[in-house]
């Protein structure tokens, strides 16, 4: 399964079966050829002082960007693994839900590494965050 084959609803079913916890408050919601687009709901107990979507809450919406990206390259395979991701916050998330669009930068045979961007929904052009990961392949 690759970019062209694989689906939202696919990702999304993968999800619900294999992470029930992250699939209660995040859905893919596009896919293609090296890249996913996934949606976190806005949950009140995610909210800090200030009124702003917390760090933590926008660290784990990237982490399973990437993760929903390396489908597109490797199937849908439950194992493939963060080895390192790092954040930076460039401005206050308000208080809604938030999109991330995770792009594969390369493909290795052991590792796959991506650039997620995270913005509040509406506002795509207003990056909240950018983040780089590395996962690992299985086998």
């Amino acid at each position: 399964m690759n970019g062209t084959t694989l689906t939202v609803q696919a990702v999304n079913h993968f999800l619900e079966e294999q992470w029930a916890y992250a699939a209660s408050e995040h859905a893919c919601i596009a896919v293609g050829d090296r890249f996913a687009e996934v949606r976190r709901t806005f949950n009140p107990a995610t909210v800090r002082p200030g009124g702003i979507v917390s760090g933590p809450a926008q660290f784990a919406l990237a982490d399973l960007a990437l993760w929903c990206a390396c489908f597109t390259v490797i199937g849908l395979e439950s194992m493939a693994v963060t080895s390192e991701l790092s954040i930076r916050y460039l401005r206050p998330a308000p208080s809604r839900a938030l999109i991330a669009r995770a792009e594969i930068d390369k493909a290795g045979r052991r590792s796959i590494v991506g650039t997620i961007r995270v913005w509040s929904e509406g506002e795509p052009a207003r990056l909240v965050s950018v983040a780089q990961g590395t996962y690992v392949r299985p086998g």
